[in-house]
């Protein structure tokens, strides 16, 4: 089988974007949860988000395509030029029929479907967009990927919820270690910040209702947590056959060595409570990775800040380590730049590949008091500096679906 390597990272976050601007979000540590400004949520439950403020479409795109695409796309096409410049991918020099495109997102165009049907209930259907078709479906995504670069391998878009972006990951790497592909471009994207699905969430009580404390109201595993913040988001990477990275000069960030998803088969919103698949999944991309539990150094917890959901996970983990979890350094990132839903296990992947790079573990922010339920060997305060060798990243989704990724710190062309 083949070896992956990560060789390249783009990022569009709330605290940052490309490779070095969301590692430096992640150094500073400061929440990008405040009021939502993107259309009026005084009538909702929650009122907060983490936004991107300072994206424009026209930094990166050529203006008409960019209006051709709804925000969705956008971020992905930015995100996945970010991580091929970060990669030095030579496409042009590719034989690209054999390079494609794994991209996740839980929602889509979601988005500017819900801006269009009002402008139809409003003016009728001449004030639509003539390319609202080709906008809203799941697929768009990677289809626009592959088009703004050549790629002619798989284009493959998944809508697994919150896992979509992790799962997008795991099934590239996949693909290459088996020979499918030399190089594939992998990650997720999520615009979702719009009214009706923004309530829509609010309505199942999914979110946080701290609205007077917005940087406060993400807290994964805290006694006090009532809910996510919804964010807005991208990641994409570049993996690539070791052998062919080495071969053209790149240097790897990362090395993928393991994957696993299943299925609860319980409950559309909550997790299986005793948390046995979840903790399968975490099970098996270790068998996958052919490591054993000890060897984890860091597990970076999909930690959205519900209250049964980060029990269940927190159950999981110590199901699937057992003695091991006892020191096993966990943090749960999402309380600095919220969950962007499809995008949060790709942004997460990302995040993971650079703690191993960088050695240094990012707290669980905002954690004040721990949930009894909740009790592990939690990273808090200003983090932790340690030269983890191998990482896990867990995501999991609504329906049921959890995902765990393995990585490897890269030491150098003989790592082993």
């Amino acid at each position: 089988m083949r070896r992956v390597v990560i060789t390249g990272i783009g990022a569009l976050t709330p605290i940052g974007h490309g490779r070095q601007g969301f590692w430096h979000g992640l150094r500073a540590g400061r929440s990008a949860a405040s009021q939502l400004t993107r259309f009026d949520a005084s009538s909702f439950r929650s009122r907060l988000a983490a936004e991107i403020h300072d994206f424009d479409p026209a930094d990166y795109l050529d203006a008409r395509k960019a209006r051709r695409m709804d925000r969705f796309a956008q971020f992905a096409v930015v995100a996945s030029q970010q991580a091929i410049v970060d990669a030095c991918l030579p496409l042009e020099r590719c034989a690209t029929a054999d390079v494609g495109i794994y991209l996740g997102s839980a929602l889509g165009g979601i988005a500017f479907g819900e801006e269009q049907h009002a402008r139809f209930i409003e003016d009728g259907i001449q004030s639509v967009e003539p390319y609202l078709a080709l906008t809203v479906f799941g697929g768009a995504g990677a289809t626009n990927v592959a088009i703004a670069f050549g790629l002619r391998g798989p284009a493959v878009g998944n809508a697994n919820s919150c896992a979509s972006g992790a799962i997008a990951i795991g099934e590239a790497f996949h693909l290459i270690r088996s020979g499918g592909a030399p190089a594939m471009l992998a990650g997720g994207v999520e615009a979702p910040l719009a009214p009706l699905t923004f309530g829509a969430f609010g309505l199942i009580k999914a979110m946080s209702r701290r609205n007077d404390a917005p940087t406060l109201a993400s807290r994964p595993f805290d006694r006090d947590r009532d809910g996510f913040v919804m964010a807005e988001g991208a990641a994409m990477l570049v993996l690539e056959d070791l052998e062919r990275a080495i071969a053209r000069g790149a240097e790897p960030i990362a090395e993928i060595i393991g994957y696993a998803t299943t299925n609860d088969a319980y409950h559309m919103i909550a997790p299986l409570p005793c948390g046995t698949e979840a903790a399968r999944a975490m099970t098996l991309a270790l068998a996958d990775a052919g490591i054993e539990p000890l060897a984890v150094d860091y597990l970076n917890a999909h930690a959205t800040s519900t209250p049964r959901g980060d029990a269940a996970e927190a159950l999981a983990i110590r199901l699937a380590f057992g003695d091991a979890a006892r020191s096993l350094p966990v943090s749960g990132t999402k309380g600095l730049y919220g969950h962007a839903l499809g995008a949060s296990g790709a942004i997460e992947a990302a995040l993971t590949a650079l703690v191993l790079q960088h050695g240094w573990i990012p707290p669980t922010t905002n954690l004040m008091k721990v949930d009894p339920e909740c009790e592990l060997l939690h990273v808090r305060g200003d983090g932790v500096t340690l030269l983890s060798r191998i990482a896990m990243t867990n995501s999991f989704g609504f329906g049921g679906i959890n995902s765990s990724l393995v990585m490897r710190r890269w030491d150098g062309e003989d790592a082993a």
